[in-house]
């Protein structure tokens, strides 16, 4: 029976061996038979779905029986960069998934591990000696299907998604025929998948899209989830000129220039709501590679509770954004949350009583009762050319998108001086960090002591998983980091995601804002007109009372929030 390897393992050889170790009785036996039968189910899946046997209790007696190891797949973490290591098609065609490898051993999971073609084909095409141990075919399946981001419905999926699932608005559509590289018969399916690309980062709440080539690999497409790159897909290389030339047209870009980084935006409706994607092409070696930004409106919630605020921020935030006038910043790299802590802020400040304005590159998401103003750089419509028409424009509040030059910050400087509340964004690493930039900007101290009012520094991190959340124990490498905010380990509970499919095994599911909030106090603008340095800045800073990006890290992982391993990789000191 064990030398029949196509589906015998789970067929009558499983029923077999469940009888002879007394798991199943008589009754139930034939019982599993007749439903099997008239359901056409795979049988292991017809015990489950009965109740006869729970599926850990089934495989561990089938891996003794034919003597491997049993692994439970929604109980480890599987590198997607394993995985793929097998071409997908021959993953699916043998149920089998790669879930480890050293050096030129590759430990495989299989639904079937006494299949001896499955071995030897694997081992010719991939040169690799092959470890293989039982798993669930179901978990396979599953554990695939996060990697590559097909789903078993992939056919049918294809067929809806051209006209039901995703429209595009605002789309030129004879502009299709200028694909030459793209025949009739072949545009259908392409504008299938770039729609099945774009549907599924919205469902997985991914803030970005990746699509590249590497050498003589597939074309790899990735999502940002929660900050952190994972592989979804692999394409067939020859699909990688469509699928770019697809994007263009649906962003209104340039098909026919590869030389050249283009930008442009795509607006689509996906489930009866509008989303808004930012596009980002640029020539490589290898090929164009394509970037698109989702800017999904019910992915942000624009309250206080949700940003994420510490109770000793949370008032010294809300006083400040209450100021009549005075300059306040947001800093923190790209993909930092600024966007949503200063839309939050102008939700807050919204009243029939107050004119708000703002000039934003791009417009991320429409607030009722704003005027708000998309920057065109190529026709004028700078920064700072909004921000100067403001002014003549009566507003109460301003926001300007980004002070990128010393002409913004001017303007920014004496719309402050002149009675107006001003919000805009810095990159520096730190708020102190922010008054030097603006120096050297070349903008004078005593300017930037009488206008900004405060400085908000954030970073991004991951939330622990609520359903796999364990207790963690405090490690002296720990306790020496809870040292420095004299927090004692017997005190506190610390906890970790052990990872599961709700968190796709990684342990993390959402993400919340670590603040670093300097309130520019009179000590703090006498030190500023003295142009001081940074370091002495963030010295009377903290003895002023602000709480850095760290300890409010801290604070987070000692409320259960999130880890120390997590904030240590988002935040340097």
């Amino acid at each position: 029976m064990k030398k029949n390897i196509s589906k015998s393992i789970t067929g009558n050889f499983l029923l077999d061996i469940l009888y002879k170790r007394n798991l199943i009785n008589d009754e139930q036996l034939d019982r599993i038979i007749k439903i099997q039968k008239n359901s056409g189910n795979e049988l292991q899946k017809v015990i489950i779905d009965l109740g006869i046997l729970k599926k850990d209790e089934m495989m561990l007696a089938l891996a003794d029986e034919i003597g491997v190891k049993y692994v439970n797949l929604n109980e480890i973490n599987i590198d997607p960069t394993i995985v793929v290591l097998i071409p997908e098609e021959m993953s699916r065609r043998h149920q089998l998934i790669a879930i480890d490898k050293e050096r030129d051993r590759l430990l495989v999971a299989m639904a079937n591990p006494l299949d001896v073609f499955a071995h030897d084909e694997l081992k010719i095409r991939l040169g690799y000696d092959i470890d293989s141990v039982l798993a669930f075919g179901e978990d396979i399946n599953r554990a695939l299907d996060e990697v590559y981001g097909i789903t078993e419905e992939w056919d049918q999926v294809i067929g809806k998604l051209e006209n039901m699932q995703v429209t595009v608005l605002k789309e030129d559509e004879k502009e299709i025929s200028d694909i030459a590289e793209v025949s009739k018969s072949e545009e259908a399916p392409v504008i299938a998948l770039v729609n099945l690309i774009i549907l599924r980062a919205v469902k997985e709440k991914a803030s970005d899209i990746h699509i590249e080539l590497f050498g003589e690999e597939s074309l790899r497409v990735r999502y940002r989830i929660d900050g952190i790159l994972i592989d979804v897909m692999t394409l067939p290389k020859n699909l990688h000129l469509a699928v770019i030339s697809r994007i263009k047209i649906m962003s209104d870009l340039d098909i026919a220039e590869r030389r050249l980084p283009q930008d442009g935006r795509i607006q689509v409706k996906v489930g009866g709501r509008n989303i808004n994607i930012r596009v980002s092409t640029i020539p490589t070696v290898n090929g164009e590679s394509v970037v698109l930004r989702i800017l999904d409106p019910a992915s942000i919630l624009l309250d206080l509770d949700s940003l994420g605020l510490s109770k000793d921020i949370l008032p010294k935030f809300v006083s400040l954004i209450s100021k009549p006038n005075g300059i306040i910043l947001v800093t923190g790299p790209t993909g930092s949350g600024k966007s949503t802590t200063l839309y939050t802020a102008l939700n807050l400040l919204n009243s029939s009583e107050k004119k708000i304005m703002t000039i934003e590159d791009p417009v991320e998401y429409r607030l009722k009762g704003i005027s708000q103003i998309q920057a065109k750089p190529k026709i004028g419509l700078t920064f700072a050319a909004g921000l100067r028409s403001f002014l003549r424009q009566d507003p109460d509040i301003m926001l300007v998108g980004e002070i990128r030059d010393k002409e913004t910050a001017e303007i920014a400087v004496q719309a402050a001086l002149t009675g107006h509340l001003v919000l805009s964004t810095l990159h520096t690493n730190d708020a102190p960090g922010s008054v030097i930039r603006l120096i050297d900007m070349g903008i004078e101290p005593f300017l930037i002591s009488s206008s900004v009012i405060g400085i908000i520094a954030q970073r991004l991190v991951r939330r622990i998983c609520p359903q796999c959340k364990k207790v963690l124990e405090v490690t002296p490498e720990i306790q020496e980091i809870m040292n420095d905010y004299e927090i004692r380990s017997s005190e506190i509970t610390l906890y970790q995601g052990e990872g599961c499919s709700n968190c796709k095994h990684t342990g993390y599911k959402g993400r919340i804002a670590l603040f670093e909030l300097m309130i520019i106090t009179d000590t703090i603008r006498e030190l500023i007109t003295k142009n001081v340095n940074n370091k002495k800045l963030k010295e009377v800073a903290l003895e002023e009372g602000m709480c850095t990006l760290k300890e409010d890290g801290i604070k987070k992982v000692c409320a259960g929030i999130t880890t120390i391993s997590e904030v240590l990789r988002v935040v340097t000191s």
